[in-house]
């Protein structure tokens, strides 16, 4: 007996000492494979620099001298008192300075640094900071809004600068490092992965963002994004916050868009991108369905702009563009960045789905407008239905006047429960096209539908107050 609980005693240590060896050597190899950033910080934190700004606001101020507005709750019933009568509404206009900070770094060692414009846009003064505490007074180069890169320059040489890498080669899962100044703390490091690589933002059309979730607080703007090998691959630029603070979503300018950027700043001072001239959407499910498309992909065209290089190569409304230049478009975001870094002047191929069949279009790229000039370029028009559901009649000519329509189209002016309802149209639309046919009259509609197949998504663009829209329309039977 005594021999059988020895045995169990030494088979149990056993199975104890062998989990023990196992999670060490576990331990230690998880601990060998996480990388080490100290010497990658020593080798790039000093090229990369603290910016501060000083920007002169006017605002009106009835205050007596030193005393400042309380800080109140938002949506406080106090807080437009206080501004009509001892703020901004009722007093007499004083100038103040304001200050801001940023990142930067320096990619030169003559003195050009990179940071983003948002962090020296209408500066009065700009001072860059260096981790030796030296500092110097920047001047601006160039900037450019559309990529929010801005280009400096400090008069002194022998400066410590960053090694640029190739932000195409990034996958998704590699580690990055940041250095920046979050909340004016100089040369601060935080460290994260690749998230996802080509993100689209709302308000950006021509950057495909480098998503990642390395920490990123106000004042990082500008501040360089590393990978393992200490080379800069993005420029921190933005973060989503519902609380103003990071929540773990940080998005990078990719370093070749701003070293493209930067080149053109640096040799004309101004950045120029390719233009087609069309308005886009984005092909969904039953969009792709009612275009004869296997999958949703692309961008499909609502409106061509005249005298644009789209007009010239015969582009239509209702084309999907699949293809731009040998580059697959995935969805609508993937082809403003691939016009947008086209040279001017090329020539190049678009294929598009047109009426369920593939065709190549060949296009010349133009220069992109400014905002201005961009706004005032007019867009090319193309040229009771119980079956769908909606009440129509002929556009007005004060009608057409006020939605910039100059012929064709129908009003809807009512719904009952039907396709059109189901399909997202609205009192008030317009309906342009149907099955990629101009609408000419609200006959010319009926009689159209009396044509058109039933069970089976069909586009349908419409104009929503000034901007086009495509829907799928699936009809019921004749």
């Amino acid at each position: 007996m005594r021999h059988y609980f020895n045995s169990i005693f030494f088979t149990a240590s056993a199975a104890i000492v062998t989990t023990i060896l196992s999670f060490s050597i576990m331990s230690l190899t998880l601990a060998t494979s996480l990388p080490n950033f100290v010497e990658l910080v020593e080798e790039v934190g000093p090229a990369v620099v603290n910016i501060s700004t000083t920007q002169k606001v006017t605002r009106k101020q009835n205050l007596p001298p030193g005393m400042e507005m309380p800080e109140l709750p938002e949506n406080s019933p106090w807080g437009e008192l206080f501004k009509k009568f001892f703020g901004e509404e009722g007093g007499v206009p004083e100038e103040f300075n304001t200050q801001s900070l940023g990142s930067g770094f320096i990619i030169d060692a003559s003195g050009y640094i990179i940071t983003n414009n948002h962090v020296v846009q209408e500066a009065e003064e700009i001072i860059v900071r260096l981790t030796d505490r030296r500092e110097f007074k920047a001047e601006v180069i160039g900037t450019d809004a559309r990529s929010d890169v801005a280009l400096l320059k400090v008069d002194a040489d022998n400066l410590p600068a960053v090694r640029i890498g190739n932000s195409d080669q990034l996958k998704v899962g590699e580690w990055v490092v940041a250095i920046g100044s979050p909340f004016g703390f100089d040369n601060t490091v935080s460290k994260g992965i690749v998230s996802q690589i080509g993100r689209n933002l709302p308000s950006e059309n021509y950057v495909p963002f480098i998503q990642t979730d390395v920490p990123i607080n106000p004042g990082n703007s500008g501040g360089p994004l590393f990978n393992l090998d200490g080379e800069v691959v993005g420029i921190n630029s933005q973060i989503y916050s519902r609380t103003g603070g990071f929540m773990g979503l940080s998005f990078a300018i990719p370093v070749n868009v701003a070293v493209d950027v930067v080149a053109q700043l640096k040799d004309k001072g101004r950045v120029s991108r390719g233009w087609l001239g069309i308005l886009i959407q984005d092909v969904n499910r039953e969009l792709a369905e009612s275009f004869g498309m296997k999958k949703p992909m692309g961008a499909v065209v609502l409106r061509v702009m005249d005298n644009s290089p789209a007009s010239k190569a015969k582009f239509k409304v209702g084309d999907v563009v699949v293809e731009f230049d040998g580059k697959t478009i995935h969805s609508s975001s993937d082809l403003p960045i691939a016009v947008g870094s086209t040279h001017v002047g090329s020539r190049v191929k678009v294929k598009v789905i047109r009426e369920g069949k593939a065709k190549t279009l060949k296009v010349t790229i133009a220069e992109l407008p400014s905002e201005e000039e961009l706004a005032e370029v007019k867009p090319e028009k193309p040229s009771s239905i119980n079956r769908i559901g909606a009440v129509i009649e002929d556009l007005t000519s004060e009608q057409r006047s006020a939605l910039d329509i100059a012929s064709g189209g129908v009003l809807v002016t009512s719904l009952k429960n039907g396709p059109a309802r189901e399909a997202g149209i609205r009192p008030g639309d317009v309906i342009l096209k149907i099955n990629n046919k101009d609408i000419k009259s609200a006959k010319d509609f009926r009689q159209m539908l009396k044509k058109l197949p039933a069970d089976k998504s069909l586009p349908i663009l419409i104009q929503r107050q000034s901007a086009p829209i495509f829907l799928a329309i699936k009809l019921g039977k004749k």
